[in-house]
């Protein structure tokens, strides 16, 4: 572990949001004031999600109606906003066929991709997001895509479970187990843990990599970003990730908390 007195030199802070600043719709105890210190010191918040259910629209109705908070559209780094980016540029003008939910498949739709739900004979590439309208007749379509097709596959994200309030459901990678173990294809992820979300966020906020700190409770997606981006990683015990798995893991991170609180607490004896 670093010292903390080091967080001192922090002003642009990547969030994961879900177990990290919140769960559902109850925002953890010392969010609200984390993010009005980091205003407080000129600094910058993101929020970096593998949730590609929402867009950024989306997470910026949520975040006030729910959390009261004022947040823009340009703070929130979602895994379909990645997968967008890169669909766009390695993609466009080509049909992809998409496993995901309504709005996903409408928001890439409407940023001009050719997006298919169904088989067809010019699909370029196969991507599956999470999906809460999830049923057997998708997964059926993606796996006849894969086995009859020689076409890239791609995950918005690795993920195997999504926090809830009692706890967990299936995620994105577990949504990609099941049909990796059916066809023996296996996906190129496109979310967090990928360094290009540090990178976009540093690009936006002009900060460099020593002034910015990744936050998050998943030690295979969010601190593993960090640790792909090259910044500093702090792990919150709010979430999947408990103190137990620090012992013996690939992806350490450089300061550990019980909570969002604590965070607070040691940004705030750094000044």
């Amino acid at each position: 572990m670093k010292p903390t007195e080091l967080l001192k030199k922090k002003k642009c802070f990547l969030f994961d949001i879900d177990g990290t600043l919140a769960v559902g719709d109850t925002l953890y105890e010392g969010s609200a004031e984390l993010l009005e210190y980091i205003d407080s010191i000129g600094g910058k918040s993101y929020f970096i999600t593998n949730n590609s259910t929402k867009s950024g629209q989306d997470y910026v109705t949520k975040f006030k109606t729910a959390f009261h908070l004022d947040t823009t559209e340009d703070q929130f780094i979602t895994s379909g906003y990645m997968t967008l980016r890169f669909l766009k540029e390695h993609y466009a003008g080509r049909t992809i066929f998409v496993l995901g939910t309504a709005s996903f498949v409408a928001e890439l739709r409407n940023n001009g991709l050719t997006i298919t739900e169904v088989v067809r004979d010019d699909i370029a590439c196969v991507v599956v997001a999470y999906d809460s309208e999830l049923n057997y007749e998708k997964l059926t379509r993606a796996c006849e895509v894969l086995l009859t097709m020689d076409v890239p596959f791609y995950g918005t994200n690795p993920d195997l479970r999504c926090p809830i309030d009692f706890g967990f459901i299936p995620d994105c990678g577990a949504i990609c187990n099941m049909i990796s173990a059916t066809t023996d294809k296996f996906p190129t992820y496109l979310g967090k843990p990928s360094r290009e979300v540090v990178d976009h966020c540093l690009a936006l906020s002009g900060f460099d990599r020593e002034e910015t700190l990744v936050v998050g409770d998943r030690l295979y997606t969010d601190i593993a970003c960090g640790i792909n981006g090259e910044v500093d990683t702090c792990v919150l015990f709010t979430g999947e990730a408990k103190p137990e798995d620090m012992a013996d893991t690939p992806y350490p991170a450089d300061y550990a908390f019980d909570n969002v609180k604590e965070l607070l607490r040691h940004c705030t004896e750094a000044q």
